[in-house]
């Protein structure tokens, strides 16, 4: 080992990595020092982001370490077909931003579990789906993320992992918790131009080692490791893996047959779209950036953006992932369980070290510690984006269930304080994510399981305005059992490998139905469910539903919010301004008191904890502001976001015809 290197990296990698730190940290609390000091500014900026911000942030708390190895990953073994996860999301995001964006903005919500308390009303769909949005983050997310970061950390640097995750997960959480939403969104913005501008760099690098993208095309589909070539010329019979680690012949399409063990056409267009409009259109992480925009205008640019963003994984990150199988052939596409546990301590197969291998073998001294930058971007950005969604849902959602009327400060320390329970949390399933060889898969399966009712019931509740409170907590807690059987009865059986198809003992129903057909099969039954239901029983008066459907998302007329204590509001029905502050007021229940400004001879370790805390110039709860509810746009504006969504999925619709 060099002098001043660790594990693959040497000083000036080093440096570069402090540099980021350095500059990640300074944006992160130079953004603290705004939008600091109320429930709105710590959970939605005061709703004054802009489009940039708000498409930068979308697109790097989406693409964190587990896409750099998952997808890089998952092109080594079997091609571009996983880019299908990118590009369908263009096409969801315009849904997010034309269909569900100004239904949550005219309703004047925080979170999604808030948007269906005033849907239907009651506590109990709000409270699973806040519990179920928690514990996903812990067991998926983040796990997914750490996963990935820490492979990574640990083949090029030699550190110990728990060392490693902890100082990510420490730095992640400082500017999560004294900053919120605006420090998360601009180190995202910073992250994204980092995370860009490295993987371009690397992209160029790999396409120049093989000498462009046309002998790509033809060195993948022969890039079988020798222990493959060897066994079907001189091997007996009885050798198990002779016809393993052979590049499929549909490597280079989208469309595969439906029988496809990876990714079937028709899982793809419909089993996927389900999974996608739940991440996109109802999970707290993506929605809550749209919901920090300035205006309706800003949120649907900023959805566009992200589309536009969306094009370069493919690019930049499974392209590369295949060209290191090309370059490394009998290290990434090991196919004997035994040699590829010698070289990644994983039986399963070495794909995942795919990205890790190009930046320790291709990059030089400096754009190493570049593209080590880039990786420790995406895991940070994605962790702090988790960290302050999951504190604005419990803050939001679940404690003023338990403190009926929190002040303002109360809230604010809550939620940073349940960031500090969040990383605690992921600490502790470190082990657990350890022992997983193929995560990103596994987080595939687990949102095809337990998505698909969530998606029915957002669907129906956002365009089919007869849908009722018990039509969608049944449909709920039916599709949960079923999910939860399915995943259960799966996870009973050993995931079986290439070479031993023999030892599989799983039943048909199991075994031959894929997980994106089963999300379809489970978002039908819940539809028919919630439906039928809600048909047999009696619907929501229009009264409770004014601006919560796509339909009538302009109304002018007063609502009643539904709630446990409707009887004793008495909404003023004076002016619809007045009537959206009480809307507010009523479901937020927050006291105002306790909110003035601490007094200045506080001793310096009080102050120091009020500014961490941002109640140093704490200022009254505001209510939200009619302007903050509102859909109007400027024309010029609203016609430029449309032509770029029209040209954003005409590019993305000949891409899907291109490598169909």
């Amino acid at each position: 080992m060099a002098s001043g290197s660790v594990g693959n990296i040497e000083a000036v990698d080093i440096g570069v990595i402090v540099a980021y730190f350095v500059v990640c940290i300074g944006f992160g609390l130079w953004a603290s020092l705004k939008n600091r000091g109320s429930v709105g500014g710590y959970f939605l900026a005061n709703r004054s982001m802009n489009f940039i911000l708000i498409g930068a942030s979308l697109f790097s708390s989406n693409i964190g370490s587990g896409h750099f190895i998952g997808l890089a990953g998952s092109g080594a073994s079997s091609g571009i077909g996983i880019a299908v996860f990118e590009l369908n999301a263009i096409f969801v995001l315009m849904v997010l931003g034309w269909i569900f964006v100004p239904v949550y903005i005219a309703s004047g919500v925080y979170t999604m579990p808030e948007y269906i308390l005033k849907r239907f009303g009651g506590q109990r769909i709000r409270i699973y789906l806040a519990v179920l949005a928690l514990l996903l983050s812990v067991f998926t997310k983040i796990a997914a993320d750490l996963y990935a970061g820490a492979l990574f950390i640990t083949l090029a640097m030699g550190w110990n992992i728990y060392v490693a995750i902890v100082v990510l997960l420490a730095i992640s959480a400082i500017y999560t918790v004294t900053g919120g939403l605006t420090a998360v969104m601009w180190t995202d913005f910073i992250q994204t131009i980092i995370m860009i501008a490295g993987a371009i760099y690397l992209m160029v690098v790999c396409f120049l080692e093989v000498g462009g993208f046309e002998p790509v095309t033809h060195r993948f589909m022969a890039a079988i490791p020798n222990t493959t070539i060897y066994y079907q010329m001189t091997a007996p019979n009885n050798y198990s893996y002779k016809n393993c680690g052979i590049p499929s012949d549909t490597s280079f399409h989208f469309f595969r047959p439906a029988d496809d063990p990876g990714l079937p056409w028709p899982g793809v267009i419909f089993g996927l779209t389900i999974s996608s409009v739940w991440y996109w259109c109802s999970d707290q992480v993506i929605v809550q950036r749209a919901l920090s925009a300035k205006n309706y205008s800003h949120a649907k640019a900023g959805c566009v953006l992200a589309g536009y963003l969306k094009f370069f994984p493919l690019w930049l990150i499974v392209l590369p992932g295949m060209i290191s199988r090309i370059l490394f052939t009998n290290e990434i596409g090991c196919a004997d369980p035994d040699l590829c546990e010698r070289i990644c301590n994983s039986r399963a197969g070495c794909t995942n070290i795919a990205y890790p291998t190009l930046v320790i073998r291709l990059m030089p001294v400096g754009a190493r510690g570049l593209m080590l930058a880039v990786m420790l971007a995406a895991l940070m950005s994605s962790l702090s984006s988790v960290f302050n969604s999951s504190s604005t849902i419990f803050t939001m959602d679940i404690w003023r269930q338990i403190r009926k009327k929190p002040t303002e400060v109360e809230l604010m320390i809550v939620g940073r304080v349940f960031v500090l329970v969040m990383v605690g949390l992921s600490i502790a399933w470190v082990p657990i994510v350890q022992n997983f060889s193929e995560l990103f898969n596994y987080i595939q399966s687990v949102t095809s399981y337990l998505s698909p009712p969530i998606c029915a019931v957002y669907v129906l509740a956002i365009l089919w305005k007869r849908t009722n409170e018990i039509g969608a907590f049944w449909g709920l807690m039916i599709g949960l059992a079923i999910g939860i059987i399915r995943f259960a009865w799966e996870s009973a059986y050993t995931q079986v490998t290439c070479g031993r198809e023999g030892d599989d003992k799983r039943p048909a129903v199991i075994k031959d139905v894929h997980y994106l057909y089963f999300g379809m099969l489970l978002f039908g039954i819940v539809f028919i469910i919630v439906v039928v239901l809600s048909l047999l029983t009696k619907p929501i008066p229009d009264k409770h539903l004014h601006r919560l459907t796509f339909w009538n998302r302009f109304s002018k007329e007063e609502r009643v919010d539904l709630s446990e204590k409707k009887s004793k509001e008495q909404p003023d029905a004076n002016s619809i301004a007045t009537a959206k502050s009480k809307e507010q007021a009523d479901d937020n229940s927050v006291t105002t008191a306790e909110t003035e400004p601490f007094p200045d001879d506080d001793p310096w370790w009080k102050k120091g904890i009020n500014w961490i805390c941002g109640i140093e110039k704490a200022i009254p709860a505001a209510v939200v502001r009619e302007e903050d509810t509102s859909l109007d746009e400027v024309p010029l504006f609203r016609r430029l976001c449309s032509v770029n969504a029209i040209v954003l999925m005409s590019f993305a619709f000949f891409l899907w015809g291109f490598f169909a």
